[in-house]
């Protein structure tokens, strides 16, 4: 056996020395992210992407300079909640993100497809490589802060988006079921995991206020939201509630006007939150 250089990029041995290769992908040459958060949910349909354009509005609204990848490819539905009818354009240098009208940067399949409507039928491998592409080949610029809207579960791209991305920590999403529940712990853990911190939980549909009298009622059952919380240390939680002025604003693509503080302090908190450790400019 030859001397060892502790160089094991280039060593074909299996020592004990030998040193775990990084599977961390380097972003596109011209992007500069500061700190990225991923929004993430054990299911779909409830309101992960709601709460990632939330919290990017009120981060840009700081002054931030900010970015979404929506990496729920099967169904990207953050364009639809900005108003965003561009699509995006690139050259051989890399792909260009669209800008909302109050200057968030957004990257999604549905900016790249002909048809808003055209499905994507892509097995998983293929679903996580173009998650990839969002990240090492779309020039994000300079970014204090990058949302990541996961696609719900806990599959191959949630998998791809934590081992190759450097992602600072993660924003759960849940309603008041407790079926739903059962399946954010499973997020919770696969989080924990990947030694990923969760930052915050957010419990969507909460609850909804009667117009008339004020009163909260809570349509899908008792709130569990801080037993989850303490039960797994997350120190940051809020509560969105069923509001039609909310949902009419996304489905006009009005995000950028909306008015509420139910994600104010976590949004304070995300932008406080330190960055990881990272190998290289990410």
């Amino acid at each position: 056996m030859s001397e060892c250089t502790h160089d094991c990029s280039t060593c074909a041995q299996n020592c004990s020395e030998r040193s775990p290769q990084s599977l961390l992908q380097k972003p596109h040459e011209l992007s500069h992210v500061r700190k990225i958060i991923g929004v993430c949910s054990g299911k779909g349909g409830v309101g992960k992407s709601l709460v990632t354009a939330l919290l990017a509005v009120l981060a840009q609204r700081q002054g931030l300079k900010v970015g979404i990848l929506d990496a729920d490819i099967t169904g990207p539905s953050i364009p639809r909640a900005f108003g965003l009818k561009e699509k995006a354009a690139g050259d051989q240098t890399g792909i260009l993100p669209v800008r909302t009208h109050t200057g968030i940067d957004v990257m999604s399949l549905n900016l790249l497809l002909e048809n808003d409507s055209d499905p994507v039928v892509w097995r998983g491998p293929v679903i996580a490589g173009a998650v990839g592409q969002f990240w090492t080949d779309v020039i994000w610029g300079d970014k204090d802060l990058l949302f990541i809207d996961m696609p719900p579960g806990t599959g191959d791209v949630m998998l791809t988006v934590f081992q190759s991305i450097p992602v600072d920590a993660v924003v759960l999403v849940s309603t008041p079921q407790e079926l739903v529940e059962m399946i954010v712990e499973k997020a919770l853990k696969m989080a924990g995991m990947m030694n990923i911190p969760v930052l915050g939980l957010v419990e969507n549909m909460s609850y909804a206020t009667c117009p008339d009298c004020g009163k909260r009622v809570e349509v899908f059952g008792h709130s569990h939201i801080e037993e989850i919380a303490k039960r797994y240390g997350i120190e940051h939680t809020a509560r969105l509630p069923i509001d039609p002025k909310l949902s009419a604003g996304v489905d006009k693509g009005l995000i950028e006007l909306f008015n509420g503080d139910w994600l104010d302090k976590l949004a304070d908190a995300i932008v406080d939150c330190p960055v990881r450790e990272r190998d290289g400019d990410a």
